[in-house]
């Protein structure tokens, strides 16, 4: 067993769960303008769904506005059905050429909502990093069973492992933490 692999491995593995929270996180809207609000929307184009980032560009003219312009003016109703049927919660306006999204002011009921949204896709990143962790220890103390390690050795691995794993954790927590504060104070 090659212990940096393992390293590598763990390490490669939770940047995944953090990048999933990221992308997840980034979808609440906290009641500004965020593009990715619109990640994951995609639009029938001459026969194919295509994210609508790669056939409209996406701009924030105002604080809580979104404007979609479609690079080729006949996907305009495409795109509009699209962003329709998402489920957003923005209904967009249409003037012939281009989109507009205005975003809603939160409401302090909503707020605590997403907010607890936030803690509850935090506490399932947290678990993914805890069961990648079982998996690394899980791999070390097989090696330390088959002699391939020694039981120094294998105490040793596992404290890095747990040191990748608060690393990750705090990371995670800084994010979850600032998406609140954009959902609280927005």
């Amino acid at each position: 067993m090659d212990i940096n692999n393992l390293f590598t491995e763990t390490k490669n593995r939770m940047k995944k769960s953090e990048q999933s929270l990221q992308n997840e996180l980034g979808k609440i809207r906290a009641g500004v303008a965020n593009a990715s609000l619109l990640n994951g929307i995609y639009v029938e184009y001459y026969g194919v769904d295509t994210p609508l980032n790669q056939i409209a560009s996406i701009t924030i003219p105002e604080p809580r506005m979104l404007m979609v312009t479609p690079y080729d003016r006949s996907a305009l109703d495409n795109i509009d059905r699209a962003i329709q049927m998402s489920d957003i919660g923005i209904a967009p306006t249409n003037d012939g050429e281009k989109i507009r999204l205005v975003i809603p002011a939160l409401t302090q009921e909503r707020r605590q909502e997403l907010s607890k949204l936030v803690g509850r896709d935090l506490e399932d990143a947290k678990i993914a990093i805890r069961n990648i962790r079982r998996d690394a220890n899980d791999t070390i103390k097989k090696a330390e069973k088959d002699g391939e390690i020694t039981e120094d050795d294998a105490r040793r691995n596992e404290k890095e492992v747990q040191k990748i794993t608060d690393e990750v954790t705090e990371r995670l927590e800084k994010i979850a933490s600032d998406k609140e504060d954009e959902i609280l104070n927005s």
